[in-house]
């Protein structure tokens, strides 16, 4: 077979190939955002409704897809159920672990720096929608399922005082804070920053910009004269290095 002969073999090959590939990735990209879809769907159902109360016809009608194809892809309601609360925790413990990133380094104007941080943990991770979400889900469906949230609780709250723990030993290390006990330490800062919005949150309600700010000023005011080293300490003396809490 000459060399003509073989590209034109292999150019019809290519193209008839072509809209077979593109197929399978036009069906994949297809599946993917109906599946998307499906999770959105199911988690406003299940918000409103409670795992009981919502329906497979209720999401499909909100999802704009057959009750046939929700089955087709989680099989039952309660798989479904676990995928929804899957994909919040995936986002909300990247939005925390974002807001971890922007906790401050320097000791200087601690108080605005830690009120600002306070804010953006209270408002990106507790208040946001997400955070309303697996709130509710813990009170109405948490002895239903114990175990799925408790690896939430371990790979969300767990981790967010084991991460501010060492951030706040950081500030330690710096001499702007005198702390004993690190973890303690990150769950008084974190209860703190919650107590002017606790009625708030239990309604269900949302802070605004101005009650946030408020809530995260009092809690770092509150924080420092527990924690907060004088001037003239930080000035005159280096710091003393607390052992970090296993």
């Amino acid at each position: 077979m000459s060399k003509t002969s073989r590209r034109l073999i292999f150019a019809l090959m290519k193209d008839r190939m072509t809209p077979a590939v593109r197929m399978t990735g036009h069906t994949q990209r297809g599946q993917c955002a109906k599946r998307m879809s499906i999770l959105d769907a199911a988690a406003d159902v299940f918000c409103r409704q409670g795992f009981a109360g919502a329906s497979i016809d209720e999401i499909a009608a909100v999802a704009c897809v057959s009750r046939q194809t929700i089955y087709n892809h989680y099989r039952e309601k309660e798989t479904l159920f676990v995928a929804v609360v899957e994909d919040v925790m995936n986002r909300a413990n990247a939005m925390l672990f974002s807001v971890l990133s922007t906790f401050p380094e320097r000791a200087e104007d601690l108080e605005d720096e830690l009120t600002a941080f306070a804010v953006r943990l209270n408002k990106n991770c507790i208040c946001n929608h997400d955070g309303k979400f697996l709130r509710k889900l813990v009170q109405t469906e948490g002895e239903r399922y114990p175990h799925l949230f408790e690896s939430w609780r371990q790979q969300g709250p767990g981790k967010l005082i084991t991460a501010l723990s060492a951030l706040l030993g950081r500030l330690a290390h710096k001499g702007a804070l005198a702390i004993d006990d690190f973890d303690v330490a990150a769950r008084q800062f974190v209860a703190l920053g919650n107590a002017d919005l606790q009625m708030m949150i239990l309604l269900g309600a949302t802070p605004t910009d101005e009650e946030l700010e408020k809530a995260a000023r009092n809690a770092v005011r509150t924080f420092l004269k527990a924690y907060g080293r004088p001037e003239a300490e930080k000035a005159g003396h280096p710091p003393q290095l607390a052992a970090i809490s296993g």
